[in-house]
C-alpha cells in the first residue's frame, strides 16, 4: 500500500478487514467497541451497505455495538453517537447526511478521542479519522457527459437534485451544473430539488413533463430512491420508450444498485455510476480498525485503486466508481452483480 502509516509494513500491505484481525491481536483482538450509525432504511443502497456491514463484522472480529439507523434526522443521530459514547465505543462509524449539522457532535467526539470514519459523506466541519467515499463530482461529471453525447448537446434534460445540505447533493449538481454549462450549452437543464424523496421527483418529473413535453433526459442523483417511482410515471404516461426508437428518455442514475442494472438490461434507463456499497462497508471497517490500531495515513494512491486526498478536517479515501451502461452491464467486478449472485 503506498499510504504511509506507523505501524509495520506487513500490517499496512493488508486492505482487508478480514487479515487485520491478524495484525490486531497485540491490540485487543476486536475488544474495543465501534458504534455503526446507518443514515437511513428506505433505500436499496444503504439496505445493501448493511449487509455489507453485517458480514464484514464478523469477518474482521470487529466488536461492534447494536447498529443504529438515524432515519436521515440528525437529531436521531446526535441521540445515537451519544449512546455509544455511553456504552463505551472507541471509534464511530457514521454517514451524517447533513454534513454541516453534524459538527458539534464531531467537536465532541474529537475531545474524548474517539475516531469518526464517516462513509458516503464528507461533513463541512469537524474532525474525522477518515473519510470513506467516491468522488462525487465525477458522479455529475459522468451523468453529464453521458447526456451530453447521447442527446448530441441539445435539448431538455430534467435533473434530480439530492439534499443540498449534503456534500453529496451539492457535489453531483454543482459538477454537473459546471459541465453542462461548458461542454453543452445547448442543453436546458431543470433542476429539481427533492430531499433525496422519491415521491417529490415523481411529483416534480410529472409537472416538468406537463410544462416540457419534449423533455429528452433524466439525471437521477439516487437510484436507490428514485427508480422505481420515475419508472412508474414514465410507465403511466407511456413515455417508457427503448433506446434508439423515437420518443425515447435518456436516464442515467447513480447507485448501481441491482435494479438500476436490471432495468439497462431491459432498455428501460440507459447508464448509472456504480456506487460501490461494498466498498464503503469494506474500508469503513479497514479505517476504523485502523485507529483503534493506532494508524495514521499520509495523502497518496492507494493498492485498492483508490486516492487518499487531504482535506480540511481529516483524510478521504476517494473509491472508484465506474458508469455502467449496456456494453459492462454484466461485468463480475460489479458489487451489484455479485450481490445478485450471492443472493
Amino acid at each position: 500500500m503506498r499510504v504511509r502509516t506507523t505501524t509495520a509494513a506487513v500490517c499496512t500491505a493488508l486492505v482487508a478487514v478480514a487479515a487485520l484481525t491478524g495484525c490486531n491481536r497485540e491490540s485487543g483482538g476486536g475488544s474495543d467497541k465501534v458504534g455503526i450509525d446507518l443514515p437511513r432504511s428506505d433505500s436499496d443502497f444503504w439496505n445493501s451497505y448493511q449487509q455489507y456491514l453485517a458480514k464484514g463484522t464478523k469477518a474482521a472480529g470487529i466488536s461492534a455495538l447494536p447498529l443504529t439507523n438515524s432515519q436521515n434526522d440528525i437529531g436521531k443521530l446526535v441521540a445515537n453517537v451519544t449512546a455509544f459514547m455511553d456504552q463505551g465505543a472507541k471509534a464511530v462509524v457514521m454517514a451524517p447526511q447533513d454534513t454541516g449539522a453534524v459538527a458539534s457532535t464531531l467537536d465532541t467526539l474529537h475531545q474524548k478521542k474517539i475516531p469518526v470514519i464517516s462513509v458516503d459523506t464528507r461533513p463541512d466541519k469537524g474532525d474525522v479519522y477518515m473519510v470513506v467515499r467516491a468522488d462525487n463530482k465525477a458522479y455529475g461529471e459522468k451523468a453529464c457527459t453521458f447526456l451530453g453525447e447521447q442527446l448530441k448537446g441539445s435539448g431538455e434534460v430534467a435533473e434530480f437534485q439530492g439534499d443540498l445540505s449534503s456534500i453529496n447533493g451539492r457535489d453531483r449538481s454543482e459538477a454537473f451544473k459546471a459541465c453542462m454549462a461548458k461542454k453543452y450549452p445547448g442543453i436546458k437543464v431543470y433542476e429539481l430539488a427533492t430531499d433525496w424523496k422519491g415521491d417529490v421527483a415523481s411529483a416534480k418529473l410529472q409537472s416538468t413533463l406537463a410544462a416540457h413535453p419534449g423533455l429528452k433526459g433524466v439525471y437521477m442523483q439516487a437510484g436507490g430512491v428514485f427508480l422505481q417511482p420515475t419508472l412508474a410515471l414514465l410507465e403511466q404516461k407511456h413515455l417508457l420508450r427503448p433506446p434508439g426508437t423515437p420518443g425515447h428518455i435518456t436516464i442515467v442514475s447513480n447507485d448501481g444498485i441491482p435494479e438500476e442494472l436490471d432495468a439497462i438490461k431491459a432498455g428501460k434507463i440507459d447508464a448509472t455510476v456504480s456506487q460501490p456499497a461494498d466498498l464503503y462497508a469494506k474500508y469503513a471497517l479497514y479505517y476504523a480498525k485502523a485507529a483503534l490500531d493506532g494508524k495514521t495515513f499520509t495523502a497518496g494512491p492507494t493498492d485498492h485503486g483508490s486516492t487518499i486526498v487531504k482535506i480540511p478536517n481529516g483524510y478521504e479515501d476517494q473509491l472508484p466508481a465506474p458508469l455502467v451502461t449496456k456494453a459492462n452491464v454484466d461485468d463480475p467486478a460489479l458489487w451489484a452483480n455479485q450481490l445478485t449472485k450471492k443472493s
